[in-house]
């Protein structure tokens, strides 16, 4: 199982995905492998989530993981469907000691000084700085990030690819999650390969 800072270092953006039909997992992972963005980010906001993520499983070179996990129960039934790693959007002791005794991979949500000072208190030292665009934005992330240097963070909340360079260019953001780059509905394959090839490019700080 690959630690948390190897998988948001395996490219700089984390596709966020919302797939409302088991039929377009396969396709749509296929086509974001094929453009550079291994990880995959599917979030339980639909009945179908877990299919999703056992179907996605098969695709070789992806590495799929579960967001949107909010208690110790998705927990447990997203590493039963095979999720390689955990996102949730925010941090609870109960979530926390779970996810920290799975040994799971696990990026926990953060927005503020006494959720990373909660996390620490694990042993966790990476996060989701979620959600960034509305938290204040880059200014409040590096306001946060001088206190606590040892940790890394990945920004996800009303990130473009306009403006994913620019919290790329700081040095504590291993990765920024977007969900920009998949969109809505059945899957243009080839939309979401070019898509992915764009934020596969870019580049950290």
């Amino acid at each position: 199982m690959k630690p948390i800072e190897t998988i948001m270092r395996t490219a700089p953006v984390i596709p966020v995905l919302v797939i409302e039909d088991v039929a377009h997992a396969v396709p749509v992972a296929r086509a974001l492998v094929a453009g550079g963005l291994r990880v995959l980010e599917v979030t339980l906001r639909t009945p179908v989530a877990l299919d999703v993520i056992r179907a996605m499983r098969s695709v070789e070179g992806a590495i799929v993981g579960a967001g949107t996990v909010t208690d110790p129960a998705t927990l447990k039934a997203s590493i039963d469907a095979g999720a390689e790693f955990i996102v949730s959007p925010g941090l609870t002791e109960r979530l926390g000691a779970a996810a920290v005794s799975s040994g799971i991979p696990y990026l926990p949500g953060v927005a503020n000084a006494g959720d990373i000072m909660r996390g620490l208190d694990m042993g966790l030292t990476h996060f989701k700085f979620f959600p960034a665009a509305t938290s204040g934005g880059l200014p409040a992330l590096k306001a946060l990030a001088a206190p606590f240097h040892q940790c890394q963070f990945c920004p996800t909340g009303g990130i473009t690819l306009e403006s994913a360079p620019e919290w790329l260019g700081f040095g504590p953001v291993l990765c920024v999650g977007g969900s920009w780059v998949v969109g809505k509905g059945a899957p243009d394959s080839a939309a979401i390969e070019a898509a992915a090839r764009a934020a596969a490019a870019l580049t950290r700080g």
